[in-house]
This record gives structure tokens, C-alpha cells and sequence, in this order.
């Protein structure tokens, strides 16, 4: 007997979702920022054994959409509804549990297992180091947590409830068997030995986007797009010619700073993850150019991929 499935990560922005993906994964497949809206696309991470294959997906933060990006950020959210075997719904200790009611209505009419997740249960206890150790969390924890279980069940009374603490990893093996038993039986949907259905340059992107993420404040970080130019590996090098695209000119300044020194930094940490996610050296070269109102533009989102079909 074989299972296989897609079980498939849906929430509101800045909840954990990613976070939770890489360790369930066991790899760092999704960028996780303190950030909101930092996942901008849907992405698969398959974990592999030879009775099982889970096809976990990320995807963005379910808002209100404001331009065309956004509109095409609750897409791949949306879809992620429709072909799930096992949903997990993220939500975290601090969270409106109606926000982003409309969203809710549909995960609510679902006909699949739905896991809800209650994430950071860490800053309830303030003690994230010592998760689950008997006598550590107060009873005002504990109290608001069963409040926050009771507020839930009756949004989603089909669900069933786990409180977890992603970055700690707590609860995430008690998930992780709850979901393998949940499963349905299948065959293999990708190769045993394929670990996302995203390319090689989908995670460069994502890694220079991840630090202009870091180092940048205000609109900068989310009016940028990266796109991979040149992926040209040989075996003990990989070359990378990668663009930057903003929305104005001014935008293209601050990211470059004065004498590129802010461009510079970026590009030194985004080649030293690289190094560490492929294993190898990298030749890196950014570009910084405008595209105005990318954002915006239908035809640009598709160039960029951001078309959820």
C-alpha cells in the first residue's frame, strides 16, 4: 500500500505558514521573513519515503488585493482549495480569528481533513525554549489558549485543532504523523527523488528577493521582482546574471545606495546562500533596472509568472 497526497499550507500573512513548510519539508525551500506578504507564489515541497510521498505547497497570505500582484497572490491561494487531500490552516495566538472572512467561508464548505493550526503558541508562555514541559505555562495561558481553541471551533467545528510552535518545532512531529495518517492511497505524483516542482532559478530569485526583504524598509521590498537572466553550471561553478525590477527611478537608488554600496550587500549575502543551498561556488552579478507599475500590469505578471492557471 502506497499513499500520496497534497496537503497544502493556506493562511492569513505573517501567521508562520512558512516557516512551518521548511520544517516540515526538512529543507529550506520557502523564504520566511518577519515580514508580511513575503510568499508570493504557490510552492511545492515533496518529502519522499518508498511507502509515502507528501506534496506539501506554501502559499501567500490571503488579503484583501489592492493591485494586480496581490489579485494574483489570493489565486494560488485559492487554488490551493481545490486540490487539496488535507488542508492546514495557520493561524497564530495574536491573530483576528474573522479576518479575511470571505476566505474562510470557502475553506468552511471544504470536504477534506483540515487541520487548524494555532501557531506561536511560544508567545503565550514566553517560555519558547521549554515548550510542553509539564508546570511551565501559567494558568493565563493556558486559559487563553482554550479560549482561542474554543473561538476556532466554532469558526471551523469539521477541523481538527493543533496548537504548535513552528520555529521551536513543537508539535510539528505530532503533525507531521497526522497527516501521514490522513493520507490517501496513491501512487507517486512526482519522481522519489524530486524535492519541489520549482527550478533551480525560481530559488535564486527567491533568495535575492529574501534579502532586499531583510535590508529594505517601507514599499521598496514589495515593489521589487527578481528575474534570473543566466543559470550556467559546470561542475564546480555556477555562473548567475540576475535583474532587478522596480517600480521608479527612485526606487532604483535606494537600491543601489550611494556608490552601490547597499547593492553590494545584497549581493555578497545572496551569493553566500546560494553557495550554501547549491552546495557550490557562485559567480553572481546583479543589474537593477525600472519597470513601471509592474505590479499593475497584467502583461508583466504573466512575463514574471505570476499567472496561477
Amino acid at each position: 500500500m502506497h499513499k500520496a497526497g497534497f496537503v497544502n499550507i493556506v493562511g492569513n500573512p505573517n501567521v508562520g505558514k512558512s516557516t512551518l513548510m521548511n520544517q516540515l519539508v526538512g529543507e529550506r525551500i520557502s523564504i520566511a521573513t518577519f515580514k508580511a506578504q513575503t510568499t508570493r507564489h504557490r510552492i511545492m515541497g515533496i518529502v519522499n519515503t518508498p511507502e509515502m510521498q507528501i506534496v506539501f505547497s506554501d502559499t501567500p497570505g490571503v488579503l484583501k488585493p489592492n493591485y494586480k500582484l496581490q489579485e494574483s497572490m489570493l489565486a494560488f491561494s485559492e487554488s490551493a482549495l481545490q486540490d487539496a487531500d488535507v488542508l492546514l490552516y495557520v493561524t497564530d495566538v495574536v491573530e483576528n480569528p474573522e479576518k479575511n472572512m470571505d476566505f474562510l467561508t470557502k475553506v468552511q464548505k471544504l470536504d477534506v481533513p483540515i487541520i487548524l493550526l494555532i501557531n506561536k503558541i511560544d508567545e503565550l508562555s514566553g517560555k519558547s525554549g521549554d515548550l510542553g514541559k509539564s508546570g511551565d505555562s501559567t494558568k493565563s495561558s493556558q486559559q487563553a489558549l482554550g479560549e482561542i481553541v474554543d473561538c476556532w471551533h466554532a469558526l471551523l467545528p469539521k477541523a481538527e485543532i493543533l496548537p504548535i510552535s513552528a520555529k521551536n518545532k513543537f508539535g510539528v512531529d505530532m503533525l507531521l504523523k497526522r497527516i501521514q495518517e490522513l493520507l490517501p492511497e496513491s501512487p507517486a505524483y512526482f519522481d522519489k527523488d524530486q524535492l519541489t516542482d520549482k527550478p533551480a532559478r525560481f530559488f535564486v530569485s527567491e533568495i535575492i528577493r529574501e534579502k532586499i526583504l531583510l535590508y529594505y524598509d517601507k514599499e521598496i521590498p514589495y515593489s521589487v521582482e527578481v528575474v534570473v537572466e543566466r543559470f550556467k553550471e559546470d561542475e564546480k561553478h555556477i555562473h548567475i546574471n540576475a535583474i532587478i525590477y522596480v517600480e521608479r527611478d527612485s526606487q532604483k537608488g535606494i537600491i543601489i545606495g550611494h556608490q552601490g554600496v547597499a547593492l553590494k550587500k545584497v549581493s555578497t549575502e545572496a551569493r553566500k546562500s546560494l553557495e550554501r543551498f547549491f552546495g557550490k561556488p557562485i559567480f553572481l552579478e546583479v543589474f537593477v533596472k525600472v519597470d513601471k507599475d509592474w505590479r499593475s500590469s497584467v502583461r508583466e505578471l504573466n512575463i514574471f509568472g505570476y499567472n496561477p492557471e
